[in-house]
């Protein structure tokens, strides 16, 4: 068995997968790395460009360890992003207050002043 971390741009959140493949094919001449696996009792092919290969080995336990480390990162680096995007929505809440309240004061107090509007009431 062969274990691979590969680089994933499909999400933000979402930066590498870790797999086990029984077979891969590589060349020297070619940028990319065919990695074959069985799924539903069928053998599978998947290309892979070899830059985006992290890690490939035949070394279970370190294959582990640095996948382990991969996810805590990415745990510590989402939290991060889950509290920005708290604050954010706190903040977006915040302008729309205040923002509802300024509008809802100016047009309680156009009546009493002489102000001209386009609009007739």
């Amino acid at each position: 068995m062969y274990y691979v971390i590969k680089r994933q741009y499909v999400a933000p959140m979402d930066r590498f997968i870790g797999f086990i493949v029984s077979k891969y094919i590589s060349s020297k001449g070619n940028e990319n790395v065919i990695f074959e696996f069985i799924k539903d009792d069928k053998l599978q092919r998947k290309w892979v460009k070899k830059d985006d290969v992290v890690l490939l080995t035949e070394d279970k336990d370190y294959f582990l360890e640095i996948l382990k480390h991969f996810t805590s990162v990415a745990s510590v680096q989402k939290a991060l992003v889950n509290e920005a995007k708290a604050k954010l929505d706190e903040s977006i809440e915040t302008f729309t207050e205040v923002m509802d309240k300024e509008i809802q004061e100016y047009t309680q107090t156009k009546h009493s002043h002489d102000i001209r509007s386009m609009l007739n009431d």
